[in-house]
């Protein structure tokens, strides 16, 4: 126990010294990105666990895309089992003066089974807990629908051809999903209602849903039956996989968040090896001593690594504080989509940092520490160093694996975690590459100036005696100035892009559940405003049932989306005409032939395995139709245009159960079209796409200030790399001018020197950078988002200049002091 006494008193020693501050800030950093992700999700999972059964509006819940068959629920009433079911479908809400749309839920009397509902009276009133629904003839509607149509309660509000009394705002419901219904402003209203509102129609899109309620073993028993009864388009809900759209969603935020937090890992591990490999140059001659004072080989190791895990332990123990608030923050940032309150946080994620924080610190010292440990007592007489050994490389090899594995373990996703820790090696590579062709560009450049150019030639010529030192700077600077420009440029490029993408006159109105008899009346009510009448298109609900005979089987697709695709309903259309954003692909668009034949949309295609030839036969309304594809259409999805999957021949889809769907731009001036249309024809769906994309873009806003929260912890620790990689050579470049100074260098020279260095470190560095965020982001806007990438030159070429300004700054003020320094007391402390 003796070396543990030794190591914790070394570790005060170091810290009281500050040769452990980067190495410590570092660790603090990765650990704080990681808890304050893993804090987050696990009390959103635990809270899911804790309500499920809330969540579900029962024990159980069956959803499906069709009016349930009744066998479950005669056999849930068989067995004992308390029902309540809802129906979920989109709806416009009008009073006289305006039209809005809304998710609608009907429900039946007895809902919800489990959980409760909250009302309020009036805007400035309390809540108060209710456990039924609207009582026929009446409606709540939530506060932004309150909003939206400026009515108060005691009003009416027209739902299809039913007018409803507003009796109460609706405040909460325990079972709202996280998909366009939970987006769009909520309507609740009475199941008995819907028949005579006109509302389901043929090709109406309603989500059918039967909540049962009973004693657990019961539950389970019926649970399993109806499992064995489940087809196409039906699914089971229950406590163990309550809510799985937001599980799915949790899911994908600790992803995207957790690889934000990677940066920060990634930065700090490059931080870890810099600080690191001063400390061991620090500490090599004291070690010598050691050695001659009798101590071995393997005290040494014990003592250091002793220290450096009671350093990761404190490390951890920070960074999970930082983290725990941290993850407040975030928990606040995302208040508006975690509608529940969540449990105390768990010990969990602090163990999970502390499992981060070895794993780095060990990963990345025991190259190091290694070597450290195997110095020589003639150290103390001779100034060599031990050179390259085998078990070194082993070392750094198991550093990247062990890095590898933590990505991995943190993304939870393995082929996501494998591109990531692959492209990082990758750039690491290249950066390495380059920098080293730069820097020795720069020393033949100061070989070509002869004696002339003044100090700035002893400054390259530093360069060109460090040039594996020098490397390592300029790659971990640059690695710096990747995160700092991805982070501000970068970002505003990618989200400029975006918004390019839509024209100002792109459709923002679709109408959808228009009846072949409205057609002729809907053209007419465009004309009489100015407008053209917009394209109405027919739309056919059919479910894909066998291709080229074989029948569609959802469970043979490996892929998540192939397997919804084959369990969905698709939207089919038919048309001579092919639509205006479409462009054929492969074979030939069918035109005005009579012949059976259909049109897939590329990416479809790709994901079913389909191909020109193939045989689709659809199931529309319980009737057959089979045709081959004949054409393959790539399409622009993000023209805001109507597009479909398949389309047919005309006449192919005649006489099936048709609905006719269109978008169109209308303009700011014209927008009591929609409300004229609504009143004139109270069946229709008028989706106002531009609100909701304001929607969806206050609830992308609301992700992207969580996740630059993280990116924030992750530009500190860019800033960490930098000073480490500035200090790494620190001692080397002090000793240098001591033995310049005593040669008789004038410190003008002497500054020069040190200018030039930094600023061809730093002008290195803001290239390689630059060109990094540049990569990176063309990467994301061409192969992720779908659009070209214009990036701002002027603004990259300025933050260029400002990277190298701070590399000399930052440079220059950690070398200053010794300038001012004698000579003799620079040997002497150095020596």
């Amino acid at each position: 126990m003796a070396f543990l006494r030794l190591a914790l008193n070394t570790l005060r020693r170091d810290l009281r010294a500050g040769e452990l501050n980067l190495l410590l800030v570092a660790l603090v950093l990765a650990v704080a990105s990681l808890t304050s992700v893993a804090f987050l999700t696990d009390r959103v999972g635990r809270a899911l666990d804790r309500d499920a059964n809330q969540l579900l509006g029962g024990d159980m819940l069956l959803v499906a895309d069709h009016p349930l068959p009744p066998v479950f629920t005669n056999d849930a009433h068989a067995r004992g089992l308390r029902q309540a079911q809802t129906w979920l479908f989109s709806s416009m809400v009008s009073t006289a003066e305006q039209a809005q749309l809304a998710g609608v839920k009907a429900a039946s009397a007895d809902y919800p089974l489990r959980g409760g509902l909250r009302v309020r009276a009036d805007m400035a009133a309390p809540e108060r807990p209710v456990t039924t629904g609207p009582a026929r003839g009446e409606a709540w509607l939530d506060e932004r629908l309150i909003a939206a149509l400026g009515v108060r309660v005691g009003d009416e509000v027209g739902v299809g051809l039913l007018k409803l009394r507003v009796a109460a705002i609706l405040s909460y419901e325990p079972d709202r999903g996280t998909n366009f219904f939970a987006l769009a402003p909520r309507l609740m209203m009475n199941l008995d209602d819907v028949p005579a509102s006109g509302l389901v129609q043929p090709g109406s899109r309603v989500t059918y849903r039967l909540h049962v309620a009973g004693d657990a073993p019961t539950v389970a028993a019926f649970e399993r039956a109806s499992k064995s009864r489940l087809t196409r388009g039906e699914s089971i809900e229950s406590i163990a996989n309550a809510r799985p759209e937001l599980r799915e969603m949790l899911e994908r935020a600790h992803r995207f968040l957790s690889l934000a937090a990677l940066l920060a890992v990634v930065l700090s591990a490059v931080a870890v090896g810099l600080a690191t490999r001063r400390f061991v140059l620090r500490h090599v001659d004291g070690c010598a001593v050691m050695r001659c004072f009798g101590a071995t080989q393997r005290t040494l190791l014990s003592v250091f690594l002793s220290e450096f895990v009671l350093l990761g332990m404190l490390a951890a123990v920070l960074g999970a504080v930082l983290g725990l608030l941290a993850h407040l923050l975030l928990a606040v940032a995302l208040s508006t989509l975690i509608a529940t309150d969540l449990p105390l946080p768990s010990v969990w994620p602090a163990l999970q940092g502390m499992v981060a924080s070895l794993v780095l610190l060990l990963g990345f010292s025991m190259p190091q520490l290694l070597r450290l440990g195997r110095v020589s007592t003639l150290r103390v007489l001779r100034r060599e160093w031990a050179s390259f050994e085998a078990t070194g490389s082993l070392a750094w090899l198991a550093a990247g694996l062990a890095l590898t594995a933590l990505m991995l373990w943190v993304a939870r996703d393995w082929r996501l975690g494998a591109w990531v820790a692959g492209g990082f090696a990758v750039a690491l590579l290249g950066y390495g590459l380059v920098a080293r062709l730069a820097i020795g560009l720069f020393a033949r450049t100061r070989r070509l100036t002869g004696a002339a150019g003044g100090g700035w030639r002893y400054g390259l010529a530093s360069l060109g005696r460090r040039s594996l030192g020098a490397t390592v700077q300029a790659v971990s600077l640059a690695l710096g100035v990747t995160a700092m420009l991805l982070l501000s440029v970068g970002h505003g490029d990618l989200l400029d892009g975006w918004r390019r993408k839509l024209p100002p006159d792109a459709p923002n109105r679709f109408i959808i559940n228009i009846q072949p008899e409205q057609l002729d009346g809907i053209r007419q009510r465009f004309e009489s405003v100015g407008l053209a009448p917009p394209d109405l298109m027919p739309m056919i609900r059919g479910r894909l049932v066998t291709i080229n005979g074989r029948a569609v089987d959802p469970g043979a697709y490996e892929d998540g989306r192939a397997q919804r695709l084959a369990e969905r309903e698709f939207n089919l259309s038919h048309s001579a005409r092919m639509q205006e954003g479409n462009r054929v692909v492969a074979g030939v668009w069918h035109g005005n032939t009579e012949k059976p034949e259909f049109s897939v949309e590329l990416g479809i295609a790709k994901t079913l395995g389909l191909k020109i030839g193939d045989r689709l036969r659809f199931d529309i309304a319980g009737t057959p139709v089979e045709a081959p594809v004949t054409s393959l259409r790539a399409l622009e999805w993000d023209s805001m245009r109507v597009n479909f999957f398949v389309i047919g021949s005309p006449g192919l889809l005649a006489g099936q159960p048709t609905s006719y769907i269109t978008s169109f731009y209308l303009p700011p001036q014209h927008n009591a079209l929609t409300t004229a249309l609504v009143r004139d024809y109270p069946n229709l769906t008028i989706i106002d796409t531009s609100a909701i994309l304001g929607q969806m873009q206050q609830t992308t806003d609301t992700l992207i200030g969580a996740v630059k929260l993280v990116f924030g912890l992750a530009l500190v620790a860019g800033l960490i790399v930098m000073a480490a990689a500035l200090q790494a050579t620190h001692d080397e470049r002090a000793h240098e001018l001591a033995i310049l100074r005593t040669l008789g260098a004038r410190d003008g020279q002497l500054r020069s020197a040190l200018l030039a260095e930094f600023a061809a470190l730093g002008l290195v560095a803001a290239l390689l950078g630059c060109c990094g965020a540049l990569g990176v982001g063309w990467a994301l806007a061409t192969q992720v988002f779908q659009f070209a990438y214009a990036p701002s030159l002027g603004a990259f070429a300025a933050a260029a200049a400002v990277a190298v300004v701070a590399v000399v700054v930052a440079g220059w003020a950690g070398t200053r002091r010794v300038l001012r320094t004698p000579p003799l007391a620079s040997l002497r402390a150095l020596a």
